[in-house]
């Protein structure tokens, strides 16, 4: 599943069993076929191929999409046609790469935050 020795993803493949046709600005859900059970601490990112994005327009909509250590289905992976031509997946192309990752979970607490430089600005509020 993985291109080379050193990728850090490994490539998951359209299960199809006929050529999918993705219009410009469509989004489909395509079946990898792929089942898996992650320890737990871990997670499956589904990320993009660079090479279809560049050459297509065609990306992952969710990026990264997160495979879940306790979920069981069948990964699936939800891709948008950004570009301006038609896009036509055939069954088995490699359409994303699965990156395996360490999940680190947060402790969430209430209370006053104490104040920085910065406060609270949002978009933009550090300069362009």
């Amino acid at each position: 599943m993985y291109a080379t020795a050193g990728a850090a993803g490994a490539d998951l493949k359209a299960r199809l069993d006929e050529p999918l046709v993705v219009l410009p600005g469509q989004r489909v859900r395509v079946p990898t076929g792929v089942r898996c059970a992650l320890p737990e601490g871990y997670e499956g990112q589904v990320r993009p191929r660079s090479g279809l994005a560049d050459r297509h327009g065609l990306t992952v909509l969710n990026a990264p999409g997160t495979v879940d250590s306790d979920y069981r289905g069948e990964i699936q992976v939800l891709l948008v046609n950004l570009g301006n031509s038609v896009c036509t997946i055939q069954p088995y192309d490699r359409i994303a790469q699965l990156v395996i990752a360490p999940v680190t979970r947060a402790v969430f607490e209430s209370g006053e935050l104490r104040q920085t430089s910065r406060g609270s600005g949002g978009f933009g509020s550090t300069g362009v």
